[in-house]
């Protein structure tokens, strides 16, 4: 996609030319709402600037294959093997590790909502969740779950885990997402999240952007937007 035109329509004669209105919306909350909607306007347009930045990144370091990783049909595989057809792949390392006797519910209610457009995405890429969990242990999860498209791996020596910022130091898991490339034979490294309890802001968890959750995105939308103490639970689906 060709950088966003210079010659763009400024925001706010867009969102004063918007058309709608609401049935007995007061001039006060049309004044207001216009002007939150050229601002949402102006977010859009930096999500694709943002996007554009990313995608022209330079071809990052590459990546030896040493990893080896077990799937959920119990053949063990390399990095090079998550690729399957495609020259793209992204990996989401879940905190499934053998230590702890449910998974993160955090991830796990991102890990529901990707489920739903794993099929989808792996028309374009490859997507492929990497826990450190035995996958006999991850399988039966994924069933209870009802995930019937995330492809699930085990890590199974925790190098993975812990080249790719998913384990730190001390043992202690963190949520990581990481995408590499394969061109020509060669595996390179192109974006991981880096966005840390260091980068975040006061008063707001670290969390990336766009953030890859639908649910805050939803929340977002409403008037009590993301509640300070609150998180999704593994039994919040019926």
């Amino acid at each position: 996609m060709n950088a966003i035109s210079p010659d763009l329509p400024p925001a706010e004669q867009l969102a004063r030319d918007n058309p709608v209105r609401i049935p007995g919306e007061s001039a006060e909350y049309r004044k207001a709402r216009t002007a939150l909607l050229a601002e949402e306007i102006e977010l859009r347009r930096h999500i694709e600037r943002v996007a554009q930045m990313r995608r022209a990144l330079p071809p990052g370091a590459e990546v030896a294959d040493s990893y080896r990783f077990v799937g959920e049909d119990g053949l063990e595989t390399d990095l090079a093997g998550l690729f399957g057809p495609h020259d793209t792949l992204v990996t989401y390392s879940y905190m499934f590790g053998p230590q702890r006797e449910r998974p993160c519910p955090m991830c796990t209610s991102l890990l529901d909502a990707w489920d739903g457009n794993a099929g989808s995405a792996g028309r374009q890429i490859s997507l492929a969740v990497v826990a450190r969990s035995p996958i006999e242990r991850l399988r039966a999860w994924k069933a209870q779950r009802g995930w019937r498209d995330l492809r699930l791996y085990q890590d199974l020596d925790g190098a993975f885990s812990r080249a790719w910022f998913a384990l730190l130091p001390g043992g202690e898991e963190v949520p990581a997402m990481n995408v590499f490339t394969r061109r020509d034979g060669d595996l390179r490294h192109f974006w991981s999240g880096e966005m840390t309890g260091q980068t975040a802001d006061p008063g707001q968890d670290p969390r990336g952007a766009p953030d890859p959750a639908p649910l805050w995105a939803i929340l977002d939308m409403t008037p009590g937007g993301r509640p300070p103490t609150w998180y999704p639970g593994l039994d919040d689906r019926a």
